[in-house]
């Protein structure tokens, strides 16, 4: 799923006209690049997240599979709002209406996440520590990051979707790290 999510990215990202100078539409197509690497770097920090989540749950059972197919949805969707994005950032307007479509489809990944990992602490499912940290922030960034789109600071936003990403893939690093230099 979260390859075929990946893969279909690349359709935002428009050829340019056979009639125009190829390097300057080339060029003209930032906006394309950009929602497509966020949107990219998303659907990985969300696979990652995934596994890490999964691989910490002592015991699967239906209503976890159930909530897990609904974070698949999310997922699987992303592709539209990436296009979205892309279309209407190149266009000139609407780029507010496209990076609040956007914003709704992370916040619903967020909140997903989010009924997967409640229903896993509250059943005790978790064999690892659970962080609050790495919990909270998509919680709070992707609502945050929407209703800013919401009121015409969609610049604001793309930041904060982009920051968040990076968020996710910084933060199990540093673990990582500090877990492997307190054990030596």
């Amino acid at each position: 799923m979260f390859a075929v999510a990946a893969t279909l990215l690349v359709f935002s990202i428009p050829t340019p006209d056979a009639h125009a100078a190829l390097s300057a539409a080339l060029l003209a197509e930032w906006p394309s690049y950009a929602a497509y690497v966020i949107s990219f770097l998303t659907i990985l920090v969300i696979w990652l997240n995934h596994h890490a989540v999964l691989d910490s749950i002592r015991t699967l059972d239906r209503p976890l599979l159930l909530l897990n197919g609904i974070l698949l949805m999310t997922v699987a969707v992303i592709p539209f709002p990436t296009s979205l994005l892309a279309r209407y950032l190149m266009a000139g307007h609407y780029q507010s209406t496209a990076a609040f479509a956007y914003g709704l489809t992370m916040s619903g990944m967020a909140v997903a996440f989010t009924l997967i990992n409640i229903y896993a602490k509250l059943r005790h499912l978790f064999t690892t520590p659970f962080s609050l940290l790495g919990f909270s922030t998509g919680q709070l960034s992707y609502p945050l990051a929407t209703v800013l789109a919401l009121f015409n600071y969609y610049q604001v936003a793309l930041v904060i979707f982009a920051a968040t990403a990076i968020f996710y893939m910084v933060l199990p690093l540093l673990r990582e790290r500090l877990l492997r230099e307190s054990s030596t």
